[in-house]
């Protein structure tokens, strides 16, 4: 067990004074990441500039057995950012920064406490694209983004976060360095050691430097928000438009109309392009380097959909202002903690064909045992992925059963051969279901590999799932 006077004056030893938070000292901000209540004191809050800083911190930590949780920024949804008491908080935010953008081969060398939306700038400011996008650009980092696997709007056509990542630097909990920073897409020498870490939730190693994958920079985009009648139809669409557009759809997002309904009514500065009461609503996307071609394959598609009765109304944004208040419309998610608490917010995949029957089957087994429940559903369908959030009107947070719910939920995603996270990760929150969606055999394969890189435990350990 730690040595708490000898590690803490070790720990100062290596940072600057305003690199090391003890005591009163610390602020509260490091206690919880987005979805979770306030957590325990943390033992102290380290903050490296350095990838030799955090080798020489969780050398330190290693020798004396002390607990660590790696923090980005603190957008998480399943808690693995949260300290437990005692742990020693590592926070990435010092660490920012682009340190290169390689014209010729189309790759990003970024710091691991770069938010995205720093990083999609600076791809865009060199005529690239950084193709991972979600709502949280602003304050999420690349690290945690990696550390989670993160997905969001675009997976549809450019993949999710590991489909970014080339190369990689991390370190390991005993201090060792792992500097793999490759540039090419081609790389057959061996294990592929990066995709170790990719969504491993900081579990297995501290991740300080990556190189990402570019796209190129799309010179046009097209927007529509459609109405629907069906879920059956919304898969049709989906079809539809990929077959009519050549693979260019970059983003597909559907929502139910009970998601639509509350966003653009309760949420300030969401309008309601389509009129309420349809159903279905999914916003589509088409990225693609010719203005006029584009506008008028979208439109023909879209002509197309019509036409067989596949939507009942669209609108077509036109212009990129007006695309930005469509996107609105999903964005508003981010409202729901504080609009709508308490509520209990899901991230399941799942086949496609199964999800209109999964959110039938979900909404009868929710309002069985819970009649006045409120319930939303909305999501990327393109990719299999759902979110839904269930909200009990008049119960508050002490009495609100967020574990029932869970189970209700999660056992029939189950039920279903769906994954209880798409994106969001395992972490503390839905540790528990893990078991749903891996096998016993691939879960102790994990603990085998946690095990080998982490002998003593001491990488957030907790989450995702205890030891054997």
């Amino acid at each position: 067990m730690s040595n708490t006077p000898a590690l803490l004056s070790e720990l100062a030893a290596i940072l600057d004074p305003a690199g090391l938070q003890t005591g009163d000292a610390i602020d509260t901000r490091f206690r919880k990441d987005w979805y979770a209540p306030l957590g325990n004191p943390p033992l102290a809050v380290v903050r490296p500039r350095t990838t030799a800083d955090v080798a020489a911190i969780l050398a330190a930590c290693h020798r004396h057995g002390q607990p660590v949780v790696p923090q980005g920024g603190l957008t998480g949804l399943a808690s693995a950012a949260t300290p437990g008491q005692g742990e020693v908080v590592l926070s990435l935010e010092r660490m920012r920064g682009v340190e290169e953008i390689d014209e010729q081969a189309g790759t990003m060398t970024v710091w691991a406490g770069t938010t995205l939306q720093a990083a999609q700038e600076a791809a865009r400011a060199a005529g690239w694209l950084l193709a991972v996008d979600l709502g949280a650009r602003g304050s999420c980092q690349i690290g945690g983004n990696i550390a989670t696997n993160a997905g969001g709007n675009r997976v549809i056509r450019y993949g999710m976060m590991r489909d970014q990542v080339l190369g990689i630097e991390v370190v390991l909990a005993d201090g060792t360095v792992l500097t793999s920073l490759n540039k090419m897409l081609k790389n057959n020498a061996g294990y592929d050691l990066r995709q170790v870490f990719v969504g491993s939730e900081g579990t297995l190693g501290v991740i300080t430097r990556a190189v990402l994958r570019l796209a190129p920079l799309p010179s046009a985009t097209q927007t529509a928000l459609c109405a629907l009648k069906s879920f059956d139809d919304v898969v049709r669409l989906l079809r539809h438009a990929q077959r009519a557009l050549s693979g260019r759809v970059s983003a597909f997002e559907a929502m139910w109309a009970d998601y639509y309904t509350l966003v653009t009514t309760r949420v300030p500065g969401v309008r309601a392009p389509l009129a309420a009461g349809h159903p279905f609503y999914v916003l589509v996307d088409l990225q693609g380097s010719d203005a006029d071609a584009d506008a008028a394959a979208f439109e023909r598609m879209l002509e197309g959909a019509m036409e067989s009765g596949l939507i009942v109304d669209a609108a077509v944004a036109a212009s990129g202002k007006e695309a930005e208040s469509f996107w609105k419309l999903r964005d508003a998610v981010a409202e729901f903690p504080q609009m709508w608490a308490p509520n209990a917010a899901f991230d399941v995949s799942l086949p496609i064909g199964s999800i209109g029957r999964f959110a039938d089957a979900l909404r009868s087994a929710i309002l069985e045992r819970w009649p006045s429940a409120e319930l939303v559903n909305f999501g990327h369908v393109g990719d299999s992925n759902l979110h839904f959030s269930v909200h009990l009107p008049g119960v508050d947070a002490a009495a609100f059963p967020e574990a029932e719910i869970d189970a209700v939920a999660y056992a029939i995603v189950r039920e279903f051969a769906g994954s209880v996270s798409a994106e969001h990760g395992i972490g503390i929150h839905k540790k528990p279901y893990l078991g749903n969606s891996r096998t016993p055999e691939e879960l102790a394969l994990m603990r085998t590999i946690k095990a080998a890189l982490d002998p003593k435990g001491i990488l957030n350990p907790g989450r995702v799932f205890d030891p054997a």
